[in-house]
Parts: structure tokens; sequence; C-alpha cells
């Protein structure tokens, strides 16, 4: 059994796990391994098979980790020979033949680049913010704040610092119920933004549903990011893996700086 760490840009997919007619990263992964000869043309996965999380349509990941049986030969570097560009295996670990790639995981780490420029014009309080994740660290029933019905309860780790334009929002739990990271993020910049105080934290964490034009929406998938996943495996690092995903990821970066800018040239013209 061998696991391995994968990056992803999540724009292209309609999230992580397989589905009909609509492209996946599961799907993305299946196919380069029918490609490579490492599963049967036959077989709807390979043996074993897990993955740490199933990350929303549009969400990235920087260390989503899947683990089944592999063939030795099977490196990041040759996964990534069958993969599209947007989709990066970069490490990989043997673990025993009873690893669960969801179970055995101690914790995620979920990052959220939350736009929040300072200034006059800002429109985001960054003391709410801030206290607003402190209120909804610890452990909590987030019954509100997911679809699901069981696996509520959780112990969160939630804080921000500031990076530039950006307050980078870190939410470390042991596992995540649905659309989760995205409402706590939601009910955050509703705070922020003055459009509800803190007490709404509370009638979250009330018995109470809170629904309809009172609930919380998840927020934008694009800025969120599976940041880390923590097993207790020590994970090698595939150099040539690396540097193919840090060229596809720069090349991702240039572009999309370049969008921006021109964006902003217009924005800036029209003043």
């Amino acid at each position: 059994m061998r696991a391995y760490r994968v990056a992803y840009d999540g724009r292209p997919f309609h999230g992580f796990q397989r589905q009909p007619d609509v492209p996946t990263v599961e799907d993305a992964l299946f196919d380069a391994l029918r490609d490579l000869g490492a599963i049967d043309d036959g077989a709807e996965k390979p043996d074993g098979y897990a993955a740490a999380g199933r990350t929303d349509a549009g969400v990235s990941a920087r260390a989503q980790t899947v683990a089944f049986e592999a063939p030795e030969w099977l490196s990041p570097r040759a996964f990534n020979s069958e993969l599209p560009a947007s989709v990066r295996a970069w490490a990989s670990a043997e673990v025993g033949s009873s690893f669960h790639a969801t179970h055995d995981a101690s914790s995620r780490e979920y990052v959220y680049h939350l736009y929040a420029p300072r200034g006059a014009d800002a429109e985001l309080d960054e003391r709410g913010v801030t206290e607003a994740l402190a209120r909804l660290s610890g452990e909590h029933d987030f019954h509100n704040l997911t679809p699901d019905d069981e696996g509520t309860v959780r112990d969160l780790n939630a804080s921000a610092e500031r990076d530039g334009d950006f307050l980078v929002l870190r939410l470390e739990a042991g596992g995540f119920a649905r659309q989760l990271v995205r409402r706590v993020v939601g009910l955050v910049v509703e705070i922020g933004r003055g459009e509800s105080d803190l007490s709404k934290i509370d009638r979250v964490f009330g018995d109470e549903a809170v629904d309809g034009p009172d609930g919380v929406a998840p927020a934008a998938p694009y800025p969120l990011v599976l940041w880390d996943v923590q097993y207790g495996v020590e994970f090698a690092v595939d150099d040539d893996a690396v540097e193919s995903a840090r060229a596809v990821f720069g090349a991702r970066h240039a572009e999309f700086r370049t969008v921006a800018r021109v964006s902003g040239t217009i924005r800036d013209s029209l003043e």
C-alpha cells in the first residue's frame, strides 16, 4: 500500500469525488492509473483505495492524500506523466496494508484566502473577523453550518493572519462535515461586514435550526485550499515531481496576475 500527496487546482473540476458526466479530480486520478496500467481497465478504482477528504467543486488542494495498492514503480513523477497539468502528485510513502487515508488522518487543515484590503474603503472589520474565529474555536456542535446530520461535533482551531491585501484564515480539526469550512468563513464574513453580530454564533451553536434567510450560506469555493492532512507518516518528496508542480502552478499564477493587471488598469482608467 502506498499513499500519495496530490496538489490540484480545483477550478476545472466539479469537486474531488467522482460523479457521473462531469470532470472530477478522482476521475483524473483513475484515468491516469488506467493509462499507466496500474489498475485494470474494468476496475472502478484501485484496490484498497481511499482519500483524505472530498473537496467541493472549485476547491483546490496542496496535500490531498490518496492511498491504494500501487505497483513499486509508481513514483509521483510516473503518476504525473498521465495526469492533467492541473493535478500533480509530489510525494509518497509506503504504508501498512490496513492504512486508510480517510479514517487514519489525525487532523486536516484548510486555508481560505479572504480578499480584505485595508484602507478607508475597507469592507471588512479585521477585529470582528478575529473575534468571530476565536468564538468559533473549540469543541462545538456545528449542525447549523453543514447539511450533514451526523459528525457535526468538531474541535475547531481557527485563526487569521494578515498577508498584504488578504486575510489568511486557517481552520484545523480532526475532520470536517460537508460545507463546514466554507460556512464558517461565510459566518465570519457576515460578522466582519457588520451584517450580523457575534451573538449569531451563539444562535448557530444552539439546538434550534438556523436556516432560511437567517441561515449561513457557504463562502465562495475558489479561495479555499485543503492545505495539510496529518497521519504520523513520513512522506518522501519526489524532487522531479515538485519541480513539475511548481512549474504548473507558477504558470497559472503568472496567468492570473496578468488577468488581474488588465482588470485593474481598466478599473483605474474609469475613475
